[in-house]
């Protein structure tokens, strides 16, 4: 007999961090727009002006979910795993990339900006790792509305380093 294709325990996990992902994003009144086509990043989040306008430039997600999170170095951080191929794609980024780690259990996820991490020097750690490197992420960066205000403000101070200073966001 031959075996139909399973939804499997990642599946059903990876589905509801995107889910928990999304309505802390629609109660800041912005969208979340899941990408089709995975290439290293799940999502990315579209901000509006107090007029309802729709803002320049996107929040990037890397979304991961986990039944098991392991903490990490400090006993205040998760460790992540990532691909080394994706953090290179992620820090060349000119929107904020955040990577976040669900956890069903508590039904919280935590945050990390991935560009401001390696800009404090890990930049050059990279060329050391191999196929994948281990990220802490804060356990005090949870995933709610501020978080997602905060992301949104990270956005317009990428654009203001290349002179656009977010005029959408007004």
């Amino acid at each position: 007999m031959t075996r139909k294709k399973r939804r499997t325990r990642e599946h059903v996990i990876g589905d509801l961090a995107v889910n928990h992902m999304e309505r802390q994003v629609l109660l800041c009144g912005f969208t979340l727009q899941r990408i089709a086509s995975d290439y290293g990043l799940d999502c990315f989040i579209k901000t509006y002006n107090a007029r309802g306008e729709v803002a320049n430039g996107l929040i990037w997600l890397q979304v991961k979910a986990t039944d098991h999170p392991r903490w990490g170095r400090h006993p205040d951080r998760f460790a992540v795993r990532v691909f080394r191929k994706d953090l290179v794609h992620w820090i060349g980024e000119e929107y904020p990339v955040i990577l976040t780690v669900y956890d069903p259990a508590a039904d919280r996820a935590f945050w990390l900006h991935v560009q401001d991490e390696f800009q404090r020097g890990k930049v050059f750690e990279l060329p050391r790792t191999g196929a994948s490197m281990m990220l802490q992420v804060p356990s005090g960066h949870v995933v709610n509305e501020q978080a997602v205000r905060e992301f949104r403000r990270r956005k317009v101070s990428a654009q203001g380093h290349w002179g656009r200073g977010g005029r959408g966001d007004e």
